[in-house]
């Protein structure tokens, strides 16, 4: 992310622009407050880190000399940082000021505390930066879990995702999900261009947001459940239980999957909307298979019992 689209964002007040203020890039998600290198150590550092300073930084620098407060911010100012940014809308030292200019690097002010502007800057670098896959399919919050429908070309994605939205439940993206690694759960979301579009054969390219409202659109959900469609196979067997759980990876992360499927006749938005209920209940911690299960092993012990 660059620097310069940062600012826009935080509303920061740019101090001195660095020579690579256009350029430089924030490529890492964390942040440093740089105490200790005011303290001469070094030996730690990460410089692709964006450097803030608040108010225990700035009580301690005023009890330092000028010259002091000098060798601390050009011995900093010395490594490739992004940007050292002053919180709380402190008063900026006319020696950092002298520092930055001297040695051209970007010093920027915001007028949050230090700890809420580094929450908000982790937070929203760890979306931004975060590990990102497009992959083929539709994404539809499902009773408020993010089901992410996939499949071959025609196979009836779109279709299923339309009837879906006209029994109240909402499109994220169709044909293309962008799908995000944040903190070990996965985000998927539409390309801005095919936001809220959704093509179907026979008819062409249809505008949810337009046609259905407000109310049948989301910008983005989380994944919970991959479900994917393909051709009825009489060869292959098909789970009718359910007991045991199968999973998807996706960006190292295993999602939950199930696979219907397609012959015609079958009602897919009804499974696709069982299954997400159905998905719900097993991270709630029941699972109706093994309920199902259960009963069977007692009534065939109840049995064997009256037998004996």
């Amino acid at each position: 992310m660059k620097i310069t689209e940062f600012v826009a964002l935080f509303d920061l007040e740019v101090l001195n622009q660095g020579s690579d203020y256009e350029s430089a890039l924030l490529t890492i998600t964390d942040v440093n407050r740089p105490g200790l290198q005011f303290h001469d150590f070094y030996d730690y550092f990460d410089q692709r880190r964006l450097q803030v300073i608040g108010k225990a930084e700035v009580t301690y620098l005023k009890g330092l000399t000028e010259e002091q407060r000098r060798k601390c911010f050009d011995d900093l100012f010395l490594y490739d940082i992004p940007a050292l940014v002053i919180s709380r809308g402190l008063e900026c030292f006319p020696e950092c000021l002298e520092s930055a200019v001297k040695h051209e690097k970007t010093l920027l002010r915001t007028q949050e505390t230090t700890v809420d502007f580094t929450s908000h800057t982790i937070e929203y670098l760890n979306r931004v930066l975060a590990p990102c896959v497009t992959r083929h399919g539709v994404l539809l919050d499902i009773y408020g879990e993010g089901v992410m429908i996939t499949g071959d070309s025609g196979i009836g994605k779109s279709e299923a995702a339309i009837e879906l939205v006209m029994r109240g439940h909402r499109l994220v993206a169709d044909d293309a999900v962008e799908i995000r690694r944040v903190s070990n759960q996965l985000f998927g979301t539409a390309p801005e261009v095919i936001r809220h579009y959704i093509e179907l054969r026979g008819i062409g390219v249809i505008d949810v947001r337009q046609l259905f409202g407000m109310r049948a659109i989301m910008k983005e959900a989380g994944i919970d459940l991959v479900v994917q469609f393909e051709q009825w196979d009489n060869t292959k067997f098909y789970d009718r239980l359910g007991i045991e759980n199968h999973y998807t990876e996706i960006l190292d992360v295993k999602v939950p999957c199930v696979t219907i499927p397609v012959r015609p006749g079958r009602n897919l938005a009804s499974i696709v909307e069982v299954a997400a209920m159905n998905n719900r209940h097993r991270r709630y911690g029941y699972n109706a298979a093994q309920e199902l299960a259960r009963r069977v092993d007692l009534r065939a012990d109840a049995g064997s019992g009256k037998k004996s």
